[in-house]
């Protein structure tokens, strides 16, 4: 294999897939797709959106067609809004007219929001077919293009409607990550904070590294460090029933309430965790000993990115906490919330009550 590319194994069973991570490999995803030991079908559609279409989608078509394959190009509406029913409808239906079959898979080529309604479609489409993800934002290529979780939003809530369906391949080119504008780039590294609180503190370190956006083998080094942490505790728990898999949830508690609250599309989902692990360190302050002085630390990361540390007065405490009880994340009505005793390790406490909570809401102001 190319020394440029770094295997992250997901270690499932009969599911087992890698994460491919390096510069400059998306070219190669024909010849990478069609050395997978169980072969994929000819036929197969590239759903992408309108930001990242004219950017890359040549680039994958070209590819796969000189490995053989036959790809038919399904752009979407750019955006949190098109993770729905309605568009997961409308690209089932291209697909159909297209002549896509159970042979047939799917490449989801872009952003969070690409990858969990292409996982989605490919999990329902004739009962499930398979897909491969090509995440081109830095939060996609860390969190959720790792681990098989697929969705699309409701008026009640994110990801209510969904599917855990692990794609057949991963292929993170941290190149695409030099073409993201700067908010986009800087809303993923809530999600590499987080790891860095909850698995590894030394991930804050090379985040100090200078225009880290154009630092090619650094960034290949921080996105491959927080896959092989997301892929331990997904293969320790994939299905979410265990409690190891929620101690991804550190600051998303809250920021799932936000990202709600606020109405889908005013924060990034990156930026509404970065609210969130400012409410959930303080709280692990105060109910677990995480000294201030790591606290702090963990603050002046996300001050390095610009992340959003403070919650506008427009968004009410009690909006806020209404669409929190809705969350996934509380089982049969009880709080479960992810604590941080010192930076690297997590657990999942019963202790935090939804007046604490409240409170931590309320100090964002």
């Amino acid at each position: 294999m190319n020394s440029q590319i770094h295997s992250v194994p997901v270690p499932l069973g009969s599911r087992a897939y890698s994460v491919l991570v390096g510069a400059g490999i998306l070219p190669q995803l024909g010849r990478l797709a069609s050395e997978l030991e169980t072969p994929l079908g000819k036929r197969c559609a590239v759903i992408t959106d309108s930001n990242v279409a004219p950017l890359y989608s040549e680039t994958v078509l070209v590819s796969l067609s000189a490995a053989g394959y036959t790809p038919t190009l399904i752009p979407v509406p750019a955006g949190e809004a098109s993770k729905n029913m309605k568009v997961a409808e409308q690209v089932c239906e291209e697909m159909i007219a297209a002549g896509l079959d159970r042979s047939s898979w799917v490449v989801a080529l872009g952003g969070g929001v690409v990858g969990d309604l292409a996982g989605f479609v490919a999990a329902i489409y004739y009962r499930g077919i398979p897909f491969v993800q090509i995440p081109t934002t830095v939060i996609s290529q860390v969190d959720s293009a790792v681990g098989g979780k697929t969705g699309v939003n409701t008026a009640h809530g994110k990801n209510l409607i969904g599917a855990f369906h692990q794609p057949r391949l991963v292929l993170a080119d941290v190149v695409t990550l030099q073409s993201l504008p700067p908010r986009e780039f800087n809303e993923g590294f809530g999600e590499i904070i987080k790891h860095a609180a909850i698995r590894d503190r030394s991930l804050l370190e090379p985040l100090a590294t200078p225009n880290l956006q154009f630092e090619p083998a650094t960034l290949a080094h921080v996105i491959r460090r927080n896959v092989e942490i997301k892929a331990a505790i997904v293969a320790g728990d994939e299905h979410e029933t265990l409690g190891l898999r929620a101690l991804l949830n550190f600051g998303h508690t809250i920021g799932h309430g936000i990202e709600n609250a606020a109405g889908y599309g005013r924060y990034l989902h990156g930026e509404a965790v970065s609210l969130g692990l400012v409410a959930a360190a303080r709280l692990s302050v105060a109910k677990a000993g995480l000294a201030p002085e790591e606290c702090q630390l963990l603050l002046d990361a996300l001050a390095r990115f610009d992340l959003p540390m403070r919650l506008p007065d427009d968004i009410s405490t009690e909006r806020l906490m209404a669409a929190l009880l809705k969350d996934k994340k509380f089982a049969q009505g009880q709080v479960r919330f992810v604590l941080c005793p010192r930076l690297g390790e997590a657990y999942l406490s019963k202790e935090v009550t939804l007046e604490e909570i409240s409170q931590s809401v309320e100090a964002l102001r």
